[in-house]
This record gives structure tokens, sequence and C-alpha cells, in this order.
């Protein structure tokens, strides 16, 4: 665990009395990501599991990104595919980033391709809700694209920063040029922006279960449907990699569109796919620019300190970050860019 599990567990064992929710045992989960700890809250009933956030992904200040995090499951439960949320935990001295509490899943691990329609049917499923009249505190920009853009282009700062080489920092920037300003269909829905497969269980029922709910938006299901299915997402988990064909992508795409029923053109689901591989890319650079500096004391916002985070956990992402930056890996994903732009 990124701090001594027992403290953590007295921690989370005083607020789980102060909110009045009954246990058994806790029991601690292996840490295999950069954002959070989890908890294993054993139950006479279903078991929960806490969610203790190491740092903001939406570089919000501790109270304001749990909030976040807590609409993000509230709405999302509502598709039927995420686990229902059952309590906030407050932001203390002992949880200084406060805690949620979620339904646990029982499943396993998604693999691919074989569980790319089930993931398809979970998307779907999230991006068919209907919005809101009052969408706060999750994003949704009037402009969904213009707004990812703007994002992807705040991260390209690091390009500069991350002791790139220069031919590496020149491929980046050719493909960010590539971007279209405008796209010629752009319909809001929930998304979940973080949908690489390792945040998918699948449970006895052949449910795929999206888990990991940090960053929802009102944005384009095109940036989902790319985040599940690119290279730097297929091969980003450690216990879930593949490396999908064409075809097996363009069924992907397919199946979500046949549940949905209507679907964004070919142009803007390419460029979707395009402004999501780049941004795995720039916040590669972001991460190899940060991971060395010292953990945030003041528990504020983004924090990508490597003492937050098992060893071995690091080492793994330093080597998919090298790899995603390397020129064998742009040129993949660039041409099966270019591939899909004919057969979408």
């Amino acid at each position: 665990m990124s701090t001594s599990f027992e403290a953590q567990q007295q921690a989370l064992a005083a607020q789980l009395k102060l909110a009045g929710i009954d246990y058994q045992y806790l029991s601690a989960m292996a840490d295999t990501g950069l954002a959070h700890d989890h908890i294993w809250i054993h139950r006479t009933g279903d078991d929960w599991v806490a969610r203790l956030p190491k740092q903001s992904q939406m570089d919000l200040g501790p109270a304001d990104n749990l909030a976040y995090e807590a609409a993000c499951y509230e709405r999302a439960s509502a598709g039927g595919h995420v686990p229902r949320l059952h309590g906030i935990l407050p932001v203390s001295e002992t949880l200084p980033r406060g805690g949620l509490v979620v339904d646990a899943i029982e499943g396993r691990l998604a693999q691919l391709p074989e569980d790319l329609p089930r993931i398809a049917e979970t998307l779907a499923s999230l991006h068919q809700l209907p919005l809101p009249k009052h969408t706060a505190p999750l994003l949704a920009p009037d402009d969904p694209w213009q707004a990812m853009r703007e994002e992807v282009s705040r991260q390209a700062e690091w390009l500069n920063k991350a002791d790139l080489n220069p031919d590496t920092i020149a491929r980046v920037r050719d493909e960010l040029d590539a971007l279209p300003v405008t796209l010629p269909d752009s319909k809001r829905c929930l998304i979940s922006f973080d949908t690489h497969p390792g945040n998918f269980l699948i449970t006895q029922d052949g449910q795929a279960v999206l888990v990991d709910l940090e960053k929802c938006r009102y944005g384009l299901p095109g940036i989902d449907l790319a985040h599940t299915s690119l290279y730097t997402s297929t091969t980003w988990d450690v216990n879930s990699q593949a490396v999908l064909t064409h075809d097996q992508v363009i069924d992907f795409y397919r199946r979500w569109q046949a549940r949905m029923g209507q679907s964004p053109s070919a142009q803007t689901l390419i460029a979707c796919r395009r402004a999501t591989w780049l941004w795995s890319l720039t916040w590669c650079a972001k991460w190899r620019a940060q991971h060395l500096h010292s953990k945030d004391a003041e528990h504020r916002g983004q924090d990508w300190s490597a003492e937050l985070t098992d060893a071995s956990v690091i080492a793994h992402v330093r080597d998919r970050v090298e790899h995603y930056l390397s020129p064998a890996a742009i040129e993949h994903v660039h041409n099966e860019l270019l591939h899909l732009q004919t057969t979408l």
C-alpha cells in the first residue's frame, strides 16, 4: 500500500464508525493504480469497497474532488453497469483526501478481445443515459471537442519538459496538428473518460462492470470507445493486455453502434480516437516529468509522485510510458488511424 495499511485501516475504521457503517473486518487490496488505495469492507450482507484517493486527477482540492467522484458514481450507476455509491467519508486529518464507499464487485479481469462485446454494452448503457437538467459538478463544456483539444494542448506543454527525443516531440506535434478544429457532430453524453480495459471486471453472469470512475464528464462518446480499444490502453494494464487487430477494433465499434441505434460520424469517431491517443501521450510526458517529485504534504490537486504508489506499479508505468513515447509505438498507432479512416 502507498501508506502503512495499519494506519490507513485505523483511520478508515474510525470513519466507518462515525458514518454508522457496520462491518466484520477490513482487508487490503493490491496497489494497482496511481490514483486510489482500496480496502475491502467485509460485511454480513453484500461487501463494499472503500476508495481512498491518493490525489485528484481532476486537479481539485480534497473536498471538491470527493464530491466530483461521488457524482460520477451517482450519475453513472443509473446505467446499471457500475458500482453503487453507499457513503462519503469526509476529508479529515487521518483521511486527508476522504474516501468513498461503493459496491464490491466479485469478478475476473476483462480479457481481450473476447470481452469487448460486453464492454461495448456497458459503454452504451452509460452513453444512453439522458442528460440531467443540472450537470454540475461534472464538467459539461458547451463545445466538448474544443474542450478536449484545449486539455490535450495544455498537457502538450510537458513535451518540452520531459527530456524526450526531439524526433518524438516532432512526431507528437505533427499528430496534434492533424486534429480538426471542428467536428461535423458533437452531441454530448455522460462519458467515463477512463475506460482502459483494466478498469472493467466481468461478473459471473457475464456483465462488464466499470469499477473506476473519477473523471466522468458530459462529452463525446468516441473518447470512451477510443480509450477502451487504443493500443496505449489495451497494453496498459499489467494483468489485462492485448494488441487488437483492425477487424477487432471495428467489430467493437460496430457492437456499440448497434446497441446505441445512432452513432457519430466516422470522421468524428476517428478524431476522438486521435485526440484520446494524444491525451495519453501528453499525459505520459507529464508523468515522465513529474513522477520523481516528492509527494505533496498538503494533499492538493494532482500528485504523480512515485512515493504514493508501490514500486512495482511505478516500474510498470515507467515501462509503458517509455514504450508509448517510442517511435515504434507512435508509428503503430499512426498506421492504425490511417487504416481506420477508410474502414470505420
